[in-house]
């Protein structure tokens, strides 16, 4: 019996989110698991009424799950960072979900920007350290609001968390199983300290996986290389801040964010999944946006929950319907509801 918690969230969040519990249902059903489902109103609308991000004993329900799924955080009545600090970095920092973990991949029939690129072209892994860096809130400031104004932001790198990290790439590269090959993403030339710690350590965990290749590039370099040749790549490799930039610009080549989706992932604990993409709060109660990204995002959770059969089975669903059925991923474009999108995977799966 899988416990997950659900957090619909904000915006566009409670649709996508709505169609992922379906597919969900159908693919149990069909492979003979169990689930039981936890329901929470963590977002801006909570937020509103009581103040409160994530409670205490929320967070300790958290803790007692299998896993996590996000439908979406951000509204616009609450200051941009409050509910993703008080939400998304909280669960992540006090869960421990060291890794970020973005597949890219291109299906037959998505629309792609890069000229003369494919989906046997677009096909690799981003590992993201999700735990440290830049994003720890390190820092401070000094005369706010004068012209003497100083700000600091530090970036905080463990040799625990970047072994872990660098670790988990090279195991997740050995299951994929594909061109075998993982490339670290910095930034050595200009920020010494922190990269000097990322390759020393990359080059000794290198010599554990004998049948695996390995590469760096400059983050500046793998943006170019992402776009001009991204069937060089197989397995990423980078810290929080590059990873977080990295993905975005990878979304696009893989056909957006309504397709894009991505995992928080502590491998000894408790794991959250979610689509890329924001609330887009413009769109909410239409019915127009895309939830296949919400979609995807059960599918890793099912992958990383042990529910392989499952998890494959869905990704085959969703290549079938963006390649039969759906005319564009853009918001109102699709050709159908977001529910009727829902409707056309679950389909799919159940279909003999």
């Amino acid at each position: 019996m899988h416990k997950i918690a659900v957090i619909p969230g904000d915006g566009t969040g409670p649709e996508v989110v709505a169609e992922g519990l379906k597919v969900l249902k159908a693919v149990s059903e069909k492979f003979k698991f169990k689930y039981q489902l936890e329901h929470y109103d963590l977002g801006g609308e909570r937020y509103l009424k009581t103040k409160e991000t994530l409670p205490v004993s929320v967070f300790n329900e958290f803790k007692k799950m299998d896993a996590i799924y996000l439908g979406a955080i951000g509204h616009p009545d609450v200051k941009p960072g409050i509910l993703e600090r008080g939400i998304l970095l909280n669960i992540r920092f006090q869960l421990d979900q060291y890794i970020n973990l973005r597949p890219v991949k291109l299906y037959p029939g998505v629309e792609t920007p890069l000229r003369d690129k494919g989906p046997e072209d677009i096909d690799y892994i981003v590992v993201r350290e999700n735990t440290e860096g830049a994003y720890i809130g390190a820092g401070g400031c000094l005369k706010k609001g004068t012209p003497d104004e100083v700000a600091t932001q530090e970036a905080i790198h463990t040799r625990k968390g970047v072994e872990r990290c660098i670790r988990y790439a090279f195991e997740y590269c050995v299951k994929r199983d594909k061109k075998k090959k993982v490339t670290l993403c910095g930034k050595t030339n200009v920020l010494t300290y922190a990269f000097d710690l990322w390759e020393r350590v990359f080059n000794e965990v290198a010599k554990e996986y004998k049948g695996i290749a390995t590469d760096y590039a400059h983050v500046d370099a793998t943006c170019m290389w992402m776009v001009k040749n991204p069937e060089w790549f197989d397995v990423i490799v980078t810290d929080n801040m590059f990873g977080d930039i990295i993905t975005d610009l990878a979304a696009m080549t893989q056909g957006g964010l309504g397709i894009a989706a991505g995992g928080n992932i502590n491998p000894e604990g408790v794991s959250m999944f979610e689509p890329m993409g924001g609330s887009t709060p413009k769109y909410t109660g239409k019915g127009v946006v895309s939830p296949l990204a919400a979609i995807s995002a059960c599918q890793l959770m099912l992958e990383i929950l042990g529910e392989e059969k499952a998890a494959a089975e869905v990704e085959k669903a969703i290549m079938k319907v963006v390649k039969q059925d759906i005319k564009s991923l853009t918001a109102g474009n699709m050709g159908h509801s977001t529910a009727e999108v829902g409707d056309l995977v679950v389909k799919s799966i159940l279909a003999k």
